[in-house]
């Protein structure tokens, strides 16, 4: 008798379910994006990934800082600061979020969107 994956354990073993945990979502490729030249606060990844609500904004970072894609610090001092950066692991996914970009772009431009 074989032993049968699920459609679950199959999942689990696919390489873009796998890296769809990191930048999937309408959110997460554009707060990587911001986050790949340095440090930001909070409000300028709030300005930095338009239409992004507060509530979403604290949804996605706490789920990128668990699966160690990005770091927050936090300092203590009057008025509290708290910036957020990119592991080491985090900064792995911009080359690809990057080939992405390069992607979109040339896609747009075929598109006629830029014109």
């Amino acid at each position: 008798m074989k032993n049968k994956l699920t459609v679950a354990d199959q999942l689990l073993k696919c390489p873009v379910q796998h890296s769809l945990k990191f930048i999937g979502g309408k959110w997460r490729m554009g707060i990587l994006w911001s986050l790949k030249n340095g440090c930001r606060r909070f409000g300028e990844l709030k300005r930095d990934v338009l239409g992004i609500t507060e509530k979403m904004l604290i949804q996605e970072l706490r789920h990128l800082e668990s699966l160690d894609i990005i770091s927050r610090r936090v300092y203590y001092e009057i008025p509290p600061r708290v910036e957020y950066s990119l592991t080491p692991r985090g900064e792995t996914l911009v080359p690809v979020i990057e080939n992405i970009v390069s992607w979109s772009y040339a896609d747009m431009g075929e598109s006629g969107i830029f014109s």
